[in-house]
């Protein structure tokens, strides 16, 4: 397990201030505010922890209120909705300098058999031979907005092998193509121990699912994004679907599409499946997505 890794598992393990309470911290981001994607692992873990072992997580729905803040910690105040029979409900909101900054809302389900049908995995080329992400970012780095952007990325997305299967945004800027991005990703390095859970393999994967969700958006119209400038963006909320058992340390390919962007917004929607084609989540996300004047 690489330190990135161990690191990210000790953010996402919180700690327990009361039966419904929980306290995170933050970790460094590409932009100077809490990373979405690690809010929203958080805010999991903490529904997740006050839910029966034997139910799983099926899905989750949020909104990104205010930015918060990297310098301070974050509580987790989780709200016991609903204990069914089969389901099990809860609230979350999280909480900075006395104020709400995120909410999410997510069900878990005792397993049951069912129905089964799944739309088919687009044909991608295999993960191991596509560039990491550490040997594709200094190709473009000719196009970053500042000239730390490079380091701030790596150290952002070093937790993740995550490998783009085409060009990503900023690799080709002025060049508008198919709204739809690949990525296949997993955890750099496997899990074990105490946090080797379902749980936290949902969480990693609802962590990871921030990060490129909106590439497509900036496909669309030739625009490199955050990294290079010429976009001002955040998420504003999302939306999973979890469907089938995976592991967040076993290769997973994320197909991503944008369907709409319009009114200074864009929509993202993906599937997430697993290496041998089983559909394992579905995911969407609306974000800010605002040109800035001077460009």
């Amino acid at each position: 397990m690489s330190k990135a890794l161990q690191s990210l598992l000790d953010l996402l393990d919180l700690e327990r201030i009361e039966r419904d309470i929980f306290r995170g911290r933050s970790r460094f981001a590409v932009v100077p505010r809490v990373f979405g994607g690690q809010v929203a692992a958080q805010a999991l873990i903490a529904a997740g922890r006050t839910v029966p072992a034997d139910r799983f997580a099926h899905s989750l729905h949020a909104y990104f209120l205010v930015a918060g803040d990297p310098g301070a910690p974050i509580v987790y105040e989780v709200d016991r909705i609903r204990d069914g029979r089969s389901f099990t409900t809860r609230r979350v909101v999280a909480v900075q300098h006395g104020r709400p900054i995120f909410h999410l809302s997510a069900s878990f389900q005792a397993y049951e058999e069912g129905l089964d049908h799944q739309a088919p995995m687009p044909e991608v080329p295999d993960p191991e031979t596509l560039p990491t992400f550490e040997q594709m970012m200094p190709r473009h780095a000719e196009a970053y907005a500042s000239p730390d952007m490079l380091e701030r990325m790596l150290a952002a997305r070093a937790a993740v092998d995550l490998r783009y299967v085409n060009t990503p945004p900023w690799g080709s800027v002025g060049e508008p193509r198919e709204p739809r991005s690949q990525v296949w990703f997993r955890t750099a390095g496997k899990l074990d121990g105490p946090l080797d859970d379902p749980l936290m393999h949902v969480c990693l994967a609802t962590y990871v699912s921030d990060m490129t969700l909106l590439d497509s958006v900036l496909l669309a119209h030739g625009r490199g994004g955050w990294a290079v400038g010429d976009v001002v963006g955040a998420s504003l909320d999302h939306a999973m679907w979890f469907h089938r058992p995976f592991r967040a340390d076993e290769w997973l390919l994320y197909d991503q599409e944008s369907p709409s962007a319009s009114g200074g917004r864009g929509l993202g929607q993906a599937r997430i499946y697993t290496q041998d084609g089983r559909l394992a989540i579905s995911v969407i996300q609306e974000g800010v997505v605002r040109v800035p004047r001077e460009s």
